[in-house]
């Protein structure tokens, strides 16, 4: 039986379409990251547009509430992490990422476009997925010498000490930033509270840059009825080698027209003498200062600029330390 012409090239036709429709829907599922994932945090990767690291951290955050969204890590998770930090401080970023895809990290290369600073962003891979383990970000300084480190053991828990420790990082060149991934009531017990725990990521991380000798201010918030009478709360914790770095702190947000309670000197509320980082940095014998601020201080605003401006007057010093 003879096929009519006119029906060949239909088939043909409906073929080619068919192979068409083919392609694209491979090239769409391949282009798809994996769950959990974005197309901008692929291991080694980078975003070359720039972000506003302020607004990335506050969508990061934004998530996190008590009750839910952390898993503890166990010895091996938490050494990998902070050896992965390590390779990449000391410039061995293909390792890092190799050290870090077997954590299910990725490492992102970002440029702040703000202060115009780049990065090598440390996160964690379940972000965004439906359980996340909550270990949090690391931000290591490509552009110039890792000398200093902020942290931020609360983000949420402390309402904007995030945004305030982006604004200190963005200060002076050369900080590392790390940033809790999850409120500090968001695991079993207090086991999500780094600030107060020796089995986390973040404590990890924190004890790889004290062993290298790097100087921290830690960012914390208070209640405006929890210290009336001031603005800022200055301490050392529970060490005392950092007390002249302290004093330049308390000195730089006096001039600014902050209240401070310097707690080497009298008796202040939320010192952090029982801090777990503060522990660690003086067994290192490293320096380390536990800055409490009011609300107005890290809300948006005049009153922050003044404050990241007082906290600059120190970093910059460690910075050019060398």
């Amino acid at each position: 039986m003879r096929v009519p012409r006119s029906s060949l090239v239909k088939a043909l036709l409906a073929a080619l379409v068919l192979a068409a429709l083919a392609g694209t829907l491979t090239a769409v599922f391949r282009g798809r990251p994996e769950d959990g994932a974005t197309a901008s945090a692929k291991p080694g990767g980078h975003r070359s547009d720039g972000i506003d690291l302020a607004a990335d951290i506050t969508a990061f955050t934004s998530h996190f509430a008590a009750g839910r969204g952390y898993r503890e890590p166990d010895r091996a998770d938490r050494r990998g992490i902070a050896d992965a930090v390590g390779l990449v401080l000391d410039g061995h970023r293909a390792e890092a990422v190799r050290r870090l895809s077997e954590r299910d990290f990725t490492l992102t290369e970002v440029r702040d476009r703000v202060s115009g600073h780049r990065y090598a962003e440390i996160a964690d891979r379940t972000e965004t997925s439906v359980t996340p383990r909550g270990w949090g970000r690391v931000y290591v300084p490509l552009d110039a010498p890792a000398r200093w480190s902020v942290q931020v053991p609360h983000p949420v828990a402390d309402r904007n000490s995030e945004r305030l420790g982006v604004r200190v990082l963005r200060g002076a060149p050369g900080g590392v930033l790390v940033l809790a991934g999850a409120h500090r009531r968001a695991g079993r017990g207090d086991t999500a509270d780094v600030a107060h725990r020796t089995d986390t990521v973040f404590q990890a991380v924190c004890a790889e840059l004290a062993r290298r000798g790097m100087p921290a201010v830690q960012v914390h918030g208070f209640a405006a009825d929890s210290a009336p009478g001031y603005d800022v709360i200055a301490s050392t914790a529970s060490g005392s080698l950092g007390r002249p770095d302290g004093r330049r702190l308390a000195d730089a947000l006096r001039a600014r027209d902050f209240r401070v309670c310097r707690a080497w000197v009298r008796h202040c509320p939320l010192e952090g003498t029982e801090n777990t980082q503060s522990h660690t940095a003086e067994n290192a014998h490293t320096v380390f200062l536990h800055v409490e601020f009011a609300p107005a201080l890290r809300a948006d605003g005049p009153a922050s600029d003044r404050a990241a401006a007082a906290v600059a007057v120190l970093t910059r010093s460690w910075a050019a330390a060398g």
